[in-house]
């Protein structure tokens, strides 16, 4: 810290580092050990579970339904998170600031973050509309559930996501920028501190929470409140309906709770960074608790899907294992092969 005298007053210039632990916090968090050992044991479980279950949809025929079409799109959309995504966010916990990547990496994560969150949400939604046409109107399903028309509608998905993952990326990164131009002149110039988040950035968060969460969960829970209904009506509705009809859709309504339970934190969080005075300490205090919390929860979300396959659905666990044994059978065979090649090179008599 250091006065100098301007004019007839005295200015309070702070050091850099000093001003800057002060505006925006300490650059590494105090709890990046245990959250880094929680992330990573996430990882690798999401990151296995969701390979096989990519791999066992493109190499299966028979796994190649319009529903799986939808989970292999979930499924993808949970590897960029975990492959992208959580790298650079351990970073963060790592060192806040600087950030590696500079203004574009900025962009980057954000792009990925909001796309993925939109793109989760909207495969989930025609998900369920895909389960209420299958069980409520099974008439339809040959028309509305072929290959070629599921495949149009995820490609439509992903570029609606992209889409709208545009505004708030700008605004957000434009945000942050001007927060941390602002800071580092306050470093020279008495500037106030009680910096806060621009009016349209705010309308942006709580528009998209609304119409990216929770309209989409209001709809799913009406549709499967509906399908329910359905199977209840009587018992020949239940005969109707395949076994594995019934045990798909009820596979489907504990993803979509352990979904809704695992992403309300992250919109939680996203709410209360627009609307939270950030230069009251508790609301900051608060504040960090729920963004350890939605940061787990978030990174959850792209680990447990396999989970519930693997426990709920008999043809998952079944190609899961079938898919696992062949690959742990041909790299022992290979190895045998290998090994007996070996042998016989380096005995010439064998070969004579």
């Amino acid at each position: 810290v250091k006065l100098i005298r301007h004019g007839s007053q005295h200015v309070c210039l702070l050091f850099e580092d000093d001003y800057l632990s002060g505006e925006l916090g300490v650059p590494r968090s105090p709890v990046f050990l245990p959250v880094c050992v929680a992330y990573l044991a996430v990882f690798l479980v999401g990151v296995l579970g969701n390979s096989l279950t990519c791999a066992v949809i493109l190499c299966y025929k028979v796994m190649q339904t319009p529903t799986n079409y939808y989970l292999l799109s979930l499924a993808a959309s949970d590897l960029l998170v975990l492959l992208l995504g959580m790298p650079l966010e351990l970073y963060d916990l790592w060192r806040n600031y600087p950030f590696l990547l500079g203004e574009g990496g900025c962009y980057f994560k954000t792009f990925l973050f909001e796309t993925v969150c939109f793109a989760s949400i909207l495969n989930v939604t025609a998900l369920s509309v895909e389960r209420y046409v299958a069980v409520v109107h099974p008439l339809r399903v040959k028309r509305m559930a072929t290959r070629a028309h599921v495949k149009r509608v995820i490609l439509l998905l992903w570029a609606l996501s992209m889409l709208c993952a545009v505004p708030n990326t700008s605004i957000h990164v434009a945000a942050v920028s001007s927060l941390i131009n602002v800071t580092v002149v306050a470093v020279f110039l008495p500037l106030p501190s009680d910096i806060q988040q621009p009016r349209i950035y705010n309308w942006v968060i709580l528009v998209s929470t609304l119409v990216f969460f929770l309209l989409p969960m209001l709809v799913i829970s009406v549709l499967y409140l509906l399908i329910g209904l359905r199977l209840r009506v009587s018992g020949s509705n239940r005969r109707r309906l395949s076994r594995r009809n019934v045990q798909i859709t009820k596979m489907l309504c504990v993803l979509v709770v352990v979904f809704g339970l695992c992403w309300a934190p992250f919109h939680v969080d996203r709410l209360m960074w627009s609307y939270m005075d950030t230069s009251s300490p508790r609301h900051q205090a608060v504040f960090e608790q729920v963004h350890i919390i939605s940061g787990v929860c978030f990174y959850l979300s792209s680990a447990v899907n396999p989970v519930l396959y693997n426990l709920m659905s008999t043809r998952f666990r079944e190609t899961f294992s079938h898919i696992t044994c062949h690959s742990i059978w041909w790299s022992a065979h290979s190895g045998s092969h290998r090994t007996q090649r070996s042998t016989l090179s380096q005995n010439p008599s064998v070969r004579n």
